[in-house]
């Protein structure tokens, strides 16, 4: 029996059903969110995390101080750093990742397509969609990813082709502002046991050390998390092979790009001050993630699928 058609239609073109997991908007705006529960809960305490840095950063360390230039440069820094970071990360979750249009596994999709006598295709039988080279299912997203990396619930999104920048300068500038705050901890504590408690701070001196430690314990944890996030994720790039594919084995299929191109395909262009803005637009041909109408049409039963179709 053929898949059932209304329940592999494409959510961007109204054809899914009202309780699809995945919220999109027109071709133009390019909205994409994910409706996990996981996901908006980790996201919710990323950003409450950060609030909380930049109330200990501000409330007890800076304000109180009595050296009006020092609060002002790392306060400046600070909060550029923590808006950048709050901006990559709404950039990352709101970015479609490159998810494949659902149910275009139609006879009449494939033909327009004009494929060559004795290619082959694949159908994902999870969402009915025709999967293009290095796509890979995710089953929080309830689609096909193109370039798929992984599922990250801090996103909740996938980190995909179209997003994998902004969640490399998510990691980046959480990396740096866990640093600069573990700085400020260090100098604080120093200052305050060569200076009276009472006066190193508006707060009294247990609430101080308490949420000095916290802010200390919070700045560690993640500078270890995010820089190996980093790490990996620009190794990931360099090396031209998601970490999905690299988990399955899928290495040596595809012909591996250079570095350096694959580090500008990735950031949106030659090397300039964009690749570190969360608000510019990836480049190089890549576009706008598309949406186009999919021929109506049974859905296909195989999964494999040879050219010519019978």
């Amino acid at each position: 029996m053929k898949s059932p058609v209304h329940r592999c239609r494409d959510v961007e073109h109204g054809r899914g059903h009202s309780g699809s997991d995945v919220i999109t908007a027109s071709a133009a705006s390019a909205m994409w969110f994910i409706k996990d529960a996981c996901g908006i809960v980790c996201a919710i305490i990323t950003w409450l995390l950060v609030l909380y840095a930049e109330f200990v950063v501000l409330f007890v360390m800076l304000l109180p101080s009595k050296n009006l230039t020092y609060s002002i440069v790392n306060g400046t820094l600070f909060n550029t750093l923590a808006f950048l970071a709050l901006a990559s990360h709404l950039r990352a979750m709101c970015t479609d990742p490159g998810a494949v249009p659902k149910g275009n596994a139609t006879k009449e999709y494939i033909e327009s397509l004009q494929l060559k006598p004795g290619q082959v295709v694949y159908k994902c039988p999870k969402c009915c969609s025709i999967k293009p080279d290095r796509a890979h299912h995710c089953s929080v997203c309830k689609r096909c990813i193109r370039k798929m990396d992984h599922h990250c619930p801090w996103v909740n999104n996938c980190v995909g082709e179209n997003n994998q920048k902004y969640f490399v300068l998510f990691t980046m500038y959480i990396a740096l502002i866990s640093l600069h705050s573990l700085a400020m901890v260090v100098f604080h504590f120093l200052y305050c046991f060569e200076d009276d408690w009472t006066k190193c701070s508006s707060f009294s001196p247990p609430a101080t050390v308490i949420l000095l430690i916290l802010l200390c314990f919070e700045g560690l944890l993640f500078l270890i998390f995010t820089s190996v996030m980093f790490g990996t994720q620009v190794h990931s790039i360099c090396t031209d092979e998601t970490g999905i594919e690299r988990l399955k084995g899928e290495t040596g299929k595809w012909g591996k790009v250079p570095c350096w191109e694959a580090l500008r395909a990735a950031f949106g262009g030659p090397f300039s001050l964009a690749w570190c803005s969360p608000f510019s637009g990836l480049g190089c041909g890549r576009g706008a993630p598309e949406h186009v109408a999919v021929p109506q049409g049974d859905i296909i039963e195989e999964d494999v699928i040879e050219i010519p179709l019978n």
